[in-house]
């Protein structure tokens, strides 16, 4: 029976090494250095530039129809956009080659 167990703590074992091995999903903090290009510094020495990150519409420009008083619907723009010095939360997707700039920090 011992060798069983044994046999099965080591296939949990080998299956979660594999699972960190692939770089799970992570939280990364950045600060904007650049908004033209859009430039994120991460870390000491990685700055990503627009090659890497998808934006979400928490932090892009985006147009949005509505109503003021109960009035005609109207188009607006809303002006969001990342500027320089802003802080940001970013979501590395698996394999780290791009990362999902979530909303300002």
């Amino acid at each position: 029976m011992r060798n069983i167990d044994d046999l099965v703590r080591l296939i949990k074992k080998t299956a979660i090494d594999a699972v960190n091995a692939m770089d799970p999903v992570s939280i990364r903090y950045g600060e904007v250095i650049s908004d033209n290009p859009l430039q994120i510094h991460i870390d000491q020495k990685l700055v990503l530039g627009t090659a890497h990150l998808k934006l979400t519409r928490n932090v892009t420009d985006y147009e949005t129809k509505m109503s003021v008083n109960g009035g005609t619907p109207q188009t607006y723009k809303v002006f969001n956009a990342l500027k320089k010095g802003e802080k940001v939360k970013l979501v590395r997707m698996q394999g780290g080659q791009q990362y999902i700039v979530v909303d300002r920090v």
